[in-house]
C-alpha cells in the first residue's frame, strides 16, 4: 500500500477534525493543520496512509495531551452496533446461510471509518448493513473461504476499528473458538479498535 495525492486533503481533514475534537483552541487547530501540511510535503509516498495518521496523532498528542481525541466517538460507535446485536442475531438465525449472513454483516461494519469520513450518521450504518444483505455475493468465493477456515490450523482475525469490531463479533463467534486470535491495535490511531473496544464488544 502506497500514499497518493488524493491522500493528502484527507491527511488535513483528519489533522483538523482530531484538533477540534479536543480543543477549541485555533491556534492549535492551525498549528497541527501547518504541522501536517509540512510533514506531507517531506513524506515518502511508498508509505502507507496509516503512517501519515501515527504521525498526525502523535503530533496531536504533543500539542494538547490528549490520548486518545476520538474516543467519545468510538464509545458511541460501539454503543450503537451493540444496540443491534439482537437484532443482527435474528437476522443471521433466520438466514439460508447463516455464515454467509455472519460474513455480509461483518463486511458492511467497514463503513465506521472515522478515517475516511469525520461525521457517520447511524442511518448510514443502518443502510450499508441493510444493503450488504441484499447486495450479490459470490457464492463459490463465501463457500471456498468456509472451508479454508474449516481446515486451518489457526486463524488470525486482525479488528480494524470501533463499532466495526461488533459487527466482527458476530462472524468470529461462528469461527472454531480454540483456532481464533482476534488482534487489536496496541495504541489509539482515529478509531482504530484497541483492547477497550474488544471489551466494550464482548470479545474479552
Amino acid at each position: 500500500m502506497r500514499t497518493y495525492l488524493e491522500c493528502v486533503p484527507c491527511f488535513l481533514r483528519q489533522a483538523l477534525d482530531a484538533a477540534r475534537r479536543v480543543t477549541d483552541d485555533e491556534r492549535t487547530h492551525e498549528l497541527l493543520v501547518r504541522q501536517t501540511l509540512k510533514l506531507a510535503s517531506e513524506m515518502p509516498f511508498d508509505r502507507p496512509p496509516p503512517w501519515m495518521g501515527q504521525q498526525i496523532h502523535r503530533m496531536l498528542r504533543e500539542a494538547v495531551g490528549q490520548q486518545d481525541p476520538y474516543r467519545v466517538a468510538k464509545q458511541e460507535a460501539n454503543q450503537f452496533a451493540l444496540q443491534l446485536l439482537p437484532e443482527l442475531r435474528r437476522m443471521i438465525d433466520v438466514a439460508p446461510v447463516p455464515f454467509e449472513a455472519a460474513l455480509r454483516i461483518a463486511v458492511a461494519g467497514n463503513i465506521i471509518d472515522l478515517g475516511v469520513k469525520s461525521d457517520l450518521p447511524q442511518t448510514e450504518i443502518r443502510q450499508a448493513l441493510e444493503d450488504a444483505m441484499e447486495d450479490d455475493i459470490d457464492a463459490v468465493t463465501v463457500g471456498s473461504l468456509k472451508r479454508r477456515i474449516e481446515e486451518a490450523k489457526s486463524i488470525l482475525y486482525l479488528a480494524d476499528n470501533a463499532g466495526e469490531i461488533v459487527f466482527d463479533r458476530l462472524l468470529i463467534e461462528r469461527l472454531p473458538e480454540d483456532r481464533v486470535t482476534v488482534v487489536v491495535k496496541g495504541g489509539p490511531v482515529i478509531n482504530d479498535a484497541t483492547y477497550e473496544d474488544a471489551e466494550a464488544a464482548g470479545l474479552v
